[in-house]
C-alpha cells in the first residue's frame, strides 16, 4: 500500500502529478500540463496538451502562440486525468482565468494555488476558500512587512497627482497582463473617464480582456496621439520597462508612477527613479497568506516560491505542518 499522498511529487520543474502522469506549472515542454494561468514563470508554449480556463489558454495563445492541444475547463468544472486523478478547477483571484486546481486521488485532496489574491477586482473572479488536505501555496510577499493598502487609496493617490499637474501626465508602468488592466477598470470605477493612453505593448492584452467582458473604456494608442498636447493632465500605461526607456520622450513632461506590491519598499521605487509610488499588487499579502492557510486549515502547507522561510515559521508557531519546495522558474512577476 503507498503512503499518503505518494502520488504528487514535487520537482525542480514543477508537480508531478505521478498516476495521470501529468505536471502543474511545469518550467519546461511536458507531454501534459495543467496551468494555472497565463504569467510566464507558470505559462509556456510547448506542451503536448495544455488544460486550462477559457481565458488562461486566450491569454496563452495571445502570448506564446500556444493553440494545439489546448484543452478548456470552466470554474467549478471537473475532469478525469486518468490513474483516478481528477482536478477541478476554482478561481484564484489573481488575473483573468486564474485557477486554483483542487486535485483528488483515493480520497486525498491537494489544492495548488499558482499565485493568488483576496483582495477585490473588477479583472477577474475571485478566490474561492478551497478544504483540502495539502494546500500548496506562494509566498511572494511573505514578510510580515507587506501589508498592501485598500486599492481606492493608491487610485485616489494617482488620480489626486494627475489633477496637481495639469500640464504633465502621469506614466504608470505596470504589467501587461492583470496589474495594467486591473488599474484601468479601478479608474474606471472610482469615475475617471477621459482616455487613457497606452504603449503599444499593452493593446493585445487589453482587448483580450474587453473580450472577456472587462470594460476599459476609452483606450488609445500614445502613438496614434495627434500631439504631446493631446496627452496633457491624462493617464498613461506602459510596461515598467518604459519608464525610463527613449519611448517616454514623446510624453509631456511625465511624472513617473509604478503600479507593484515592491513600492512598498523605497529602495525599490529609488532604484527605479519612480516619484509617484502606488502599492498595487496581484498577490497575497501577509495577512491574507495566512488567514488563507488558517481557512483551509489543511493537514500540511507546502511553499511554492516567495518567502519561504517566515511563512514556514509562522506555521511552526501556530502548529501547522509546513515545508518548502525548491521549485525552479518562479519568479516575482509583480513588478
Amino acid at each position: 500500500m503507498s503512503s499518503p499522498f505518494s502520488w504528487i511529487r514535487p520537482e525542480p520543474w514543477g508537480i508531478h502529478v505521478v498516476p495521470a502522469d501529468i505536471w502543474v506549472d511545469p518550467s519546461r515542454p511536458v507531454p501534459r500540463a495543467l496551468v494555472t494561468h497565463g504569467h510566464a514563470d507558470h505559462a509556456r508554449g510547448g506542451h503536448g496538451e495544455t488544460i486550462a480556463t477559457p481565458a488562461t489558454l486566450a491569454i496563452m495563445k495571445l502570448r506564446y502562440a500556444t493553440s494545439q492541444g489546448a484543452v478548456p475547463v470552466g470554474y467549478g468544472e471537473t475532469v478525469r486525468l486518468g490513474g483516478g486523478v481528477s482536478a477541478t478547477f476554482v478561481p484564484a483571484g489573481h488575473v483573468l482565468g486564474s485557477a486554483q486546481i483542487l486535485l483528488e486521488h483515493a480520497g486525498e485532496r491537494v489544492t495548488i494555488t499558482g499565485d493568488y489574491k483576496r483582495a477585490r477586482d473588477p479583472t477577474c473572479a475571485p478566490f474561492e476558500v478551497t478544504p483540502c488536505d495539502i494546500f500548496i501555496t506562494e509566498a511572494t510577499f511573505g514578510l510580515p512587512v507587506f501589508t498592501h493598502p485598500p486599492i481606492g487609496e493608491e487610485i485616489g493617490k494617482l488620480l489626486a497627482a494627475r489633477a496637481e499637474n495639469p500640464d504633465s501626465c502621469i506614466l504608470v508602468g505596470a504589467y501587461a497582463l492583470g496589474k495594467a488592466q486591473r488599474v484601468i477598470a479601478e479608474l474606471r470605477a472610482a469615475g475617471h473617464s477621459d482616455t487613457i493612453w497606452l504603449h503599444g505593448a499593452m493593446e493585445a492584452m487589453c482587448n483580450l480582456y474587453e473580450e472577456h467582458g472587462v470594460a476599459l473604456g476609452d483606450l488609445r494608442l500614445v502613438s496614434d496621439a495627434p500631439s504631446k498636447e493631446a496627452m496633457r493632465g491624462s493617464i498613461v500605461m506602459a510596461p515598467p520597462s518604459a519608464l525610463n526607456d527613449r519611448w517616454s520622450r514623446r510624453l509631456p513632461e511625465p511624472v513617473t508612477a509604478m503600479a507593484s506590491g515592491w513600492m512598498r519598499v523605497r529602495q525599490r521605487a529609488r532604484q527605479r527613479g519612480v516619484e509617484l509610488p502606488l502599492v498595487i499588487s496581484d498577490h497575497a499579502d501577509w495577512g491574507e497568506l495566512t488567514r488563507t492557510i488558517a481557512e483551509v486549515n489543511p493537514q500540511e502547507t507546502w511553499i511554492t516560491h516567495g518567502r519561504e522561510e517566515a511563512l514556514l515559521r509562522w506555521c511552526e508557531l501556530s502548529e501547522r505542518r509546513a515545508r518548502a519546495l525548491a521549485l525552479v522558474g518562479y519568479e516575482d512577476e509583480d513588478d
